[in-house]
């Protein structure tokens, strides 16, 4: 491994750009692989531990996202304080020691509590993704590489329901655990051999509340990290509210368990699409622009989606076809909302991003669980929770940008404002 420290020309020593874009993106697929590859078991994973709920086996997706959006307030002042490489390492080795005891899990409580702990592992991807791209990269650049990164981590959700149900055709539902196992240990392997530690020696911030706090404040104070997180918290719940009752929906409501895995690929396929698209206009465009644009657009079709609904007209086609589209704008939403909450506190990139994750993740956990509890044998509840949470990221939006979109920004005193 290199221990030569990045530079502006040399940003990540000994890893060409190709390389760094495909290790982050799969950091950044090891949360969508641990949920997605599961999805069209759960009904015998709920049969198998004697969960009498239907709706309960949700539980098994949020118990890992809870896991997953608490441990970022953790990991990002441990990676400000000890390096990315090293905190990036034990988060992975839980993860992948969690997995292992996920396929040997005997009851419904001891699934939720692997689950637990598998997320509170795949966090570290989660927070030190965001913090090694931000020491390496800023602006736009950084859009740029966070949305090539989403390219490959968006194919995840495209191919891992289909693995998981392969998997389950050979195999007992227990052996996805054992995939999970071996992708955490090949990702172990692949930092060891190849990752530089990105934090500067300078930049490292002692652990304490002075240090925290300063950190948090920086965020806090911070009227375009604030919008921007919160927007994404609420376009995050909406997403969660999905992947959490999605196989419901496709074999209560229209009947159709054995295309969930085809459509929910399809619809992950206009994520991809999407952030392959970002990467190209970005640059060219801007981060408002694009961003501010799709989330009108998410917005719309998530009302007339919901409009829809309330009038009877939802079918299998127009459901596939609308949440395709929905998603779509998604991937335009994301990247950039999430580059644009990091820029104006890039110098405590790891304790940023951790307030950040937490807060969207937690925040659309709960959000989006609560919904997904609401499954009633339609699609009324989910959709309409769309569109309020387009109408709720609309607002913080605004509040970022002080009532406009579109506009463009520079940077004075650390925070970005408006020219």
């Amino acid at each position: 491994m290199n221990s030569a420290l990045p530079t502006p020309d040399n940003p990540h020593p000994g890893m060409g750009f190709r390389q760094f874009v495909g290790l982050i993106a799969m950091m950044m697929a090891t949360n969508a692989i641990a949920i997605d590859s599961m999805l069209p078991s759960l009904p015998e994973i709920g049969r198998a531990l004697n969960i009498d709920t239907a709706n309960h086996t949700q539980l098994i997706i949020t118990s890992y996202l809870l896991g997953f959006g608490a441990a970022q307030i953790v990991y990002g002042p441990l990676a400000d304080r000890f390096g990315r490489r090293s905190v990036l390492l034990v988060g992975m080795v839980i993860y992948t020691l969690a997995s292992l005891g996920a396929a040997f899990a005997g009851s419904f409580e001891v699934m939720m509590m692997a689950r637990a702990l598998q997320g509170i592992g795949a966090a570290a991807t989660r927070i030190l993704a965001v913090a090694i791209v931000r020491d390496c990269y800023s602006g736009r650049q950084m859009a740029r590489v966070m949305s090539l990164s989403f390219i490959v981590f968006l194919a995840v959700p495209v191919i891992a329901p289909s693995i998981g149900q392969l998997i389950v055709l050979v195999a007992p539902w227990r052996a996805i655990f054992g995939m999970l196992l071996i992708f955490g240990s090949v990702l172990i392997t692949w930092i060891l051999l190849r990752l530089p530690e990105t934090l500067h020696p300078d930049d490292r911030i002692p652990i304490s509340y002075r240090g925290i706090s300063y950190a948090f404040g920086l965020v806090l104070r911070s009227r375009i990290s604030m919008g921007y997180m919160f927007a994404m918290t609420m376009i995050m719940s909406g997403l969660f509210a999905f992947i959490t009752s999605a196989q419901q929906v496709f074999s209560v409501v229209f009947d159709a368990a054995g295309l969930f895995t085809v459509i929910f690929a399809g619809i992950a396929l206009f994520m991809a699409m999407s952030s392959f698209l970002n990467a190209r206009i970005v640059e060219r465009l801007g981060m408002r622009r694009v961003s501010h644009a799709a989330l009108l657009g998410y917005l719309a079709v998530t009302c007339i989606h919901a409009i829809l609904v309330v009038l009877g007209y939802e079918t299998l086609l127009l459901f596939s076809l609308l949440q395709a589209v929905t998603m779509f704008f998604f991937g335009l939403v994301v990247s950039n909302f999430n580059a644009m909450a990091m820029e104006p506190v890039g110098h405590v990139a790891g304790t940023a991003s951790s307030l950040l994750g937490f807060t969207t993740t937690i925040g659309g956990a709960v959000i989006g669980s609560s919904l997904g509890q609401m499954f009633d044998g339609t699609t009324l509840p989910l959709t309409v929770g769309f569109a309020a949470f387009g109408v709720a990221a609309l607002g913080f939006v605004l509040f970022a940008e002080h009532g406009r979109l579109f506009g463009s920004s520079a940077h004075f005193g650390g925070e970005v404002v408006r020219k």
